[in-house]
């Protein structure tokens, strides 16, 4: 019994410490960063009112849903959009390599008119379905496909423009005014007059994305650069790193033999956490490294009850394994109450907040659920095994 108590312990105990090793860097690396730690691009763009749209609730959430579909199309890292104000949106982009470029994607109208060569317009891009670029022979094309709608006014276009010229323009600029030789029908038209594929392809994708309902300038552009968001993440890392040795020295000084087993628990919280992290594809920001640190904290605070308990039980002369049962069944109940209030109060957060604060909700959450666990159960596990193992007799290495 005492053998396969210590055999467990230390394949539990020296597997935890080499998956820590082995994976603990890489995962928390493979972690999306936030704009404060991996610097880019920070842009306010403000909404105003058009001949047609005015600006109100439904046309910023409609303009934070169409760039969050072009930035995303774009490739980029996840972008933060948040509404401030009434008619004010916040745009980050973290560790995108042309900030310019995607700048100028984010305010884009993208109107697209059909005219005739009276200049009446027939259709807008209001009664597109979908565009894609295309490669047709020689040529750098935009195949467009209309709606039902915009099927039917593009035939009717095409009918009484026979043998006349259609002009297609991009924000009043001519892209090709091809002649009609007939009425098309079916809803489909290839646009052609594009240097290059990848101008077919921008094009495209303002089309794809959809029209803006109401007019967007771009206010400020700030930019962050990597220097800074590496001088960020380093003092973190630093930070992290710091109070995690202290924590460490605090519980072998204090708890001895039961100080190690909280060490090895906290190993196992730290990979689980960044894994639920990388899993969940969180973005991780400096507010979301506070929330990590926080629950490691809340983790340590198990801990340290549980063990508090613990000496008082063997001081009162019980045995080791008696005085371990009752220490974590006095704790339990004072665990349990103090991490649910923090959980309500992350939640709240999560539902309120914005940006930042939201990442942090997350984080702490995360680190909440993870810690009640390792400091509940594992722990518990390693402890009672430990006890068992008979190496160690002595009340006062598990700091009585």
């Amino acid at each position: 019994m005492r053998k396969q108590s210590l055999m467990i312990f230390l394949v539990i105990s020296l597997s935890i410490i080499g998956a820590f090793a082995l994976y603990a860097k890489p995962l928390a690396l493979s972690i999306k960063q936030g704009l404060d730690l991996q610097g880019g691009t920070h842009v306010v763009l403000s909404l105003s009112d058009t001949a047609d749209s005015k600006v109100d609730q439904d046309s910023v959430d409609r303009v934070k849903q169409i760039i969050d579909r072009r930035v995303n199309e774009l490739g980029l890292t996840e972008p933060l959009i948040q509404q401030e104000g009434a008619n004010r949106i916040i745009v980050e982009l973290p560790g995108i390599s042309d900030p310019e470029k995607a700048v100028a994607l984010l305010g884009k109208t993208a109107l697209l008119e059909f005219r005739d060569e009276a200049g009446k317009v027939g259709l807008t891009g209001k009664d597109l379905k979908n565009s894609q670029a295309q490669v047709n022979g020689q040529q750098n094309v935009i195949a467009l496909e209309f709606s039902d709608e915009g099927a039917k006014k593009f035939e009717d276009m095409t009918r009484k423009n026979v043998n006349r010229k259609i002009g297609i323009y991009l924000d009043n600029e001519l892209l090709t005014d091809p002649m009609v030789n007939e009425a098309i029908t079916g809803g489909k038209v290839v646009i052609t007059g594009q240097r290059d594929l990848q101008e077919a392809q921008r094009i495209a994708l303002l089309l794809r994305s959809g029209v803006l309902p109401v007019k967007v300038e771009i206010l400020e552009i700030r930019t962050v650069g990597p220097t800074l968001g590496e001088d960020s993440k380093a003092k973190s890392e630093k930070a992290f790193t710091i109070g995690i040795a202290l924590i460490f020295t605090f519980m072998l000084l204090f708890y001895r033999a039961s100080g190690v087993v909280a060490i090895i628990a906290l190993l196992l919280y730290i990979l689980l956490t960044l894994g639920a992290l990388k899993l969940l594809e969180a973005t991780l920001t400096l507010p979301g490294i506070a929330g990590v640190i926080l629950s490691v904290g809340m983790a340590v605070d198990a801990n340290v009850l549980i063990f508090e308990r613990f000496k008082e039980e063997l001081r009162a002369g019980k045995t080791l394994r008696v005085a371990m049962e009752l220490g974590f069944n006095r704790a339990f109940s004072t665990i349990v109450d103090s991490n649910v209030t923090t959980l309500f109060a992350a939640v709240v957060l999560f539902f309120l907040g914005t940006g930042p604060i939201k990442g942090f909700a997350v984080t702490l959450t995360v680190g909440i659920i993870i810690s009640m666990f390792t400091a509940i159960t594992v722990t518990k596990y390693l402890l009672i095994t430990l006890i068992r193992t008979n190496l160690i007799k002595d009340p006062r290495f598990f700091g009585k």
